[in-house]
């Protein structure tokens, strides 16, 4: 993809900041690691479903959209990662320079939605092993076993074992989806055709091709990806070519994991009629489908694979936002400039606020297992989950097209339009996810 700043990608400013020489003098293969960790937390169970009936219901009618979606989370993650390269500001920081109203959205951000999110991902990540291994326990208490091996596991490790662990378990996705993809015996001439940006002969087409787009891969975890650059160790502009290749790489692996399941649900679904549930229950139902067609070591190699996505996004999160809000909360109580390089140090991994909000994500949400999910918190975590992309692209763009952003570093067009496509769409998905709330149900 074309350099989204708008700036030649082999000239590179001087930053003037120590670590700079540390930085290699090309990109290459062995420094990437945090788009895979992007890609994998970005890349949950509910994607997957979305992807899978989508193929399900339309072919493969709209692989172009979700090619697209792809392109769109490159220019989020890019600017992300942009900003915290070369100002040596972490993205809170620079979301606190715009006032006060994005400290309040944060914060109410990371406590609602964190609490819900603690409980959906356990409970995705139980699903298959309770499928894997039937009869030993309750799917909440296997729940609880996740979160709390989550919560050892992100508390005892530092960002390079964490990294670590999350490529081990993207290459088990990868292998899994394009075994399946290969297994289905995908359709190439009509994969081909729908790579031509058509939209279905159905009701309502335009807002379910967009959300496709909109969902393919990442939400906070966007905004977590600079977070994770700096963790890397990457906190001068000398590291800004190896975080764009490192960027383009995640987003093309999360290209390959929609690209795979969209040709299951082609095949082996819309070929036969075969509709599933949304939600992760619909991955449970395609087991039970792949088991029939294939056997059931192709159904049991799946639900591995399931697992692996469900859990690396756990651990993504538990880690990623985290690391977000022990940042938000050393910017609110110091009140000055809150770097990079502090990340980068480790420091953040270690505070209290990291390891306050991975209990909030892990204890809280367990309640959530066993007695059900509040309809009002429901509702507002909804909400709340659909403004997250619009803030993120406009204060993206507010931020990469002002001074606060060295001149040689801010938007070129590429980047401008992009961003403003992006955040257009998660407007509009924003609004329909708010109207299409039960708001009467939630006063009366």
């Amino acid at each position: 993809m074309a350099d989204t700043t708008g700036n030649p990608t082999d000239t590179e400013a001087p930053s003037g900041r120590d670590d700079d020489h540390r930085a290699p003098r090309t990109s290459g293969w062995r420094h990437i690691g945090p788009g895979i960790v992007v890609a994998a937390t970005g890349v949950g169970a509910g994607d997957l479903v979305a992807t899978l009936i989508a193929g399900s219901n339309f072919g493969y009618t709209l692989l172009w959209a979700a090619i697209l979606g792809c392109l769109v989370k490159i220019s989020l993650a890019e600017a992300a990662g942009r900003w915290h390269l070369s100002t040596g500001r972490t993205l809170f920081d620079g979301w606190a320079s715009l006032g006060r109203w994005t400290t309040s959205f944060f914060a109410v951000y990371a406590v609602v939605w964190g609490f819900v999110y603690g409980a959906a991902a356990m409970s995705s990540s139980a699903l298959p092993l309770q499928a894997l291994f039937p009869g030993v326990m309750d799917l909440e208490w296997w729940g609880v076993a996740c979160g709390l091996a989550g919560l050892v596991f992100v508390w005892f490790n530092k960002y390079a074992v964490f990294e670590k662990v999350m490529t081990v378990l993207v290459g088990v996705m990868f292998v899994v989806t394009v075994y399946l993809a290969v297994r289905v015996t995908p359709n190439l001439p009509d994969a081909l055709a729908g790579l031509l940006p058509v939209l279905p002969d159905e009701k309502d087409s335009v807002l379910n091709t967009l959300g496709l787009i909109g969902g393919v891969g990442g939400t906070i975890t966007l905004a977590a990806y600079g977070y994770w650059v700096n963790a890397k160790g990457w906190t001068g502009t000398g590291w800004m070519k190896v975080m764009r290749l490192d960027n383009r790489v995640a987003y093309a692996t999360t290209g390959v994991f929609v690209i795979a399941m969209l040709f299951v649900g082609a095949e082996l679904l819309h070929s036969a009629n075969v509709a599933i549930a949304g939600g992760d229950k619909g991955l449970i139902q395609l087991g039970d489908i792949l088991e029939e067609e294939y056997g059931s070591a192709t159904a049991t190699f799946f639900l591995i694979g399931f697992f692996a996505t469900s859990y690396t996004s756990l651990i993504g999160v538990w880690h990623g936002v985290s690391l977000m809000f022990a940042d938000f909360v050393a910017r609110s109580r110091g009140g000055e400039r809150t770097t990079g390089a502090e990340v980068a140090s480790g420091e953040r991994e270690r505070s209290w606020p990291f390891r306050a909000y991975l209990l909030w994500l892990t204890f809280p949400p367990i309640v959530l297992l066993f007695q059900g999910q509040p309809f009002r918190l429901i509702i507002l975590y909804g909400v709340l989950g659909a403004a997250f992309l619009p803030f993120l692209a406009v204060t993206l763009i507010w931020l990469l097209n002002s001074a606060r952003t060295p001149r040689e570093w801010r938007n070129g067009w590429v980047s401008n339009v992009m961003l403003a496509a992006a955040g257009l769409l998660f407007l509009v998905l924003c609004v329909k996810q708010i109207w299409d709330q039960p708001w009467s149900d939630f006063f009366g």
